[in-house]
């Protein structure tokens, strides 16, 4: 049975979009489940039903949010075993390895971090979203890895969802990169948009898409006859778009050690040292990681820190280049 919410707007709200009277009226739901269930039907502006997010309002309209109930989960179970950082009553932290999908999709439906998570404990994920990503507040790509968080009922996924939206989840990334960036510390700011040439790809825009931030700091440089020019970076986010760090780095002209979809053309060095040319050539998975999470626990108030470090590929990586430099 649907959970129905009804709003009668008064004169100092008129003029505002419609998600965002209701995203102020009910601070329980994140504006992106608001945006959905307006996209979905679920929303009566004057007792028709509204599918635009961006609807103005007047004084005295009335607006009935429909709250549905939560669809049955039939995925799979997949045996898996998840990385652990920490669990309560609310949420999960897990490292995420490379090379594991996030949720289900064409093409892959059953062996994925959501499908561990049913086999894991199917009755202890919100289900508030998507029908195939219970539990899931945000995402990493396939092959990155690193820290996520997971919640657990419905209350902990709205509250983690708004810190997300508002931007004051603490996220950092380590990564290695082709060449080294000039300034060695900044910021980036452009849209991200979908892109023209290929639809399954991002790129930046100076004019459209969505906003995105990156703070990036050079944390080492290697360089020498044996070496390819490769810097380790770090990268905090203040937004969190889709390839956000990827499309940036190739944004500056330095993409990704291993990053098969946004990659640049290297001339080959001669003199290259055989170990580290095997380790990276047969690299299959992008030199990118989610080394830090940080948020305020949604009951307990109290201010999380998570950090994890490079897993072993990767570390070897750095560890013959640093090798290479003595």
């Amino acid at each position: 049975m649907n959970n129905k919410i009804k709003y009668i707007v008064e004169s100092k709200e008129e003029n505002q979009r419609i998600d965002i009277f209701l995203n102020k009226r009910n601070k329980e739901l994140s504006r992106t489940r608001i945006k959905n269930l307006i996209l979905n039907g679920n929303v009566k502006y004057n007792n028709d039903i509204l599918t635009d997010p961006s609807k103005k309002i007047n004084a005295e309209d009335q607006i009935l949010i429909s709250i549905p109930e939560p669809k049955k989960l039939s995925l799979k179970p997949y045996k898996f075993k998840l990385d652990i950082v920490f669990e309560d009553d609310d949420l999960i932290i897990i490292n995420k390895p490379a090379g594991i999908a996030m949720h289900p999709a064409p093409g892959n439906y059953d062996n994925t971090i959501v499908n561990a998570l049913i086999s894991y404990d199917k009755n202890s994920l919100s289900t508030i979203g998507d029908e195939l990503r219970p539990g899931i507040v945000h995402r990493i790509d396939k092959d990155t890895s690193g820290l996520i968080i997971v919640a657990k009922n419905n209350k902990t996924h709205e509250n983690l969802s708004i810190q997300f939206n508002e931007h004051t989840i603490t996220r950092v990334y380590q990564l290695l990169i082709w060449g080294k960036i000039r300034p060695s510390k900044g910021k980036i700011e452009t849209y991200i948009t979908r892109s023209s040439k290929n639809r399954q790809m991002m790129e930046a825009s100076l004019t459209k898409g969505k906003w995105a931030i990156t703070n990036y700091q050079t944390l080492e440089v290697f360089e020498n006859e044996n070496t390819p020019t490769l810097s380790l970076v770090e990268c905090k986010l203040e937004t969190g778009r889709t390839h956000q760090i990827r499309v940036h780095m190739n944004y500056l002209g330095n993409s990704i050690l291993g990053d098969t979809k946004y990659k640049k053309k290297y001339k080959s060095i001669k003199n290259i040292d055989k170990q580290l040319n095997n380790l990276i050539t047969s690299l299959d998975r992008q030199f990118l990681h989610a080394k830090t999470l940080g948020f305020i626990h949604p009951k307990s108030g109290e201010e999380m820190v998570f950090s994890s470090i490079l897993p072993q590929e990767l570390e070897i990586i750095l560890k013959t280049l640093r090798n290479a430099e003595k």
